[in-house]
């Protein structure tokens, strides 16, 4: 286990407050903390969408990156949420401005995996209507799976580059997410993790998919442009979260927060 993970201080729930939880072989209190929400009734799948902020809202930096915002605590929990997910869903764009390449589960928390009865392989599956992938996911041996639509141009290349089981088609000309999610649970990838970026989040969200929101608010400020967690020119319907749990390091504040059905 990385010695520069940082110990967290439990603020919610109550009876827990002032709890350390000091970094320990196997994660087990973070496994308990972060046990991956089951599906609802007649969803097939559970979807926890998690970000990250800064305390005027941006969820990147200058660098229009979220890397720049982040910090070892949010990288504690990131890789326990990760371990007990079995698909990473992602926007193009975003997997393209965070440089993302095949997923894989630390060493640490494999033997926690596996007494689940999860597949050793954490999948990541791209949302994606033109087909683009990132440079670090092209001809690797562990492709993704490309969510996408029938009016894709690329869409014959994908399946000859990734293999036509790696490609789902989800629309004609706009990705139904929901279908998405029922493609990838007919797979085994049930318990979904949704890193964003904001369209896509709130995409998930306007479409009542979005179980849990995991939100770190990092201790920075950064004005500019920067795009928030959600986003859009649209107003959502307001969504009530509740707190299920509430961390803290060094400023960094880790929050769960549990979705009401719209």
């Amino acid at each position: 286990m990385p010695r520069e993970l940082p110990p967290l201080d439990v603020l919610l729930p109550a009876d827990r407050t002032g709890v350390p939880l000091a970094p320990e072989p196997g994660e087990p209190v973070l496994h308990d903390l972060y046990a991956h929400p089951a599906p609802r009734p007649g969803r097939t799948s559970a979807v926890r969408a998690n970000m990250i902020a800064t305390l005027d809202g941006a969820a990147q930096g200058p660098d229009g990156r979220s890397r720049s915002i982040n910090g070892p605590a949010d990288w504690r929990v990131f890789r326990v949420m990760r371990a007990v997910a079995d698909v990473v869903l992602v926007g193009a764009g975003t997997a393209r401005a965070e440089q993302y390449t095949p997923l894989a589960v630390p060493a640490d928390l494999r033997e926690a995996r596996a007494a689940r009865g999860q597949a050793p392989d954490l999948a990541l599956a791209l949302v994606t209507a033109s087909g683009d992938l990132p440079e670090g996911l092209r001809g690797t041996d562990r492709p993704p799976y490309v969510v996408t639509v029938a009016a894709n141009p690329r869409l014959d290349a994908l399946r000859a580059d990734l293999g036509a089981d790696r490609v789902l088609v989800t629309g004609e000309t706009t990705v139904d997410l929901g279908a998405a999610l029922d493609a990838l649970a007919a797979l085994g990838r049930t318990r979904v993790l949704a890193e964003g970026g904001p369209r896509l989040l709130t995409d998930l969200v306007r479409a009542d998919l979005v179980d849990e929101l995991c939100l770190t608010t990092s201790p920075l400020v950064v004005g500019g442009p920067g795009l928030r967690a959600l986003g859009g020119t649209d107003w959502l319907d307001p969504r009530r979260a509740r707190a299920a749990h509430l961390l803290h390091h060094d400023g960094m504040l880790l929050g769960r927060w549990t979705l009401d059905p719209a």
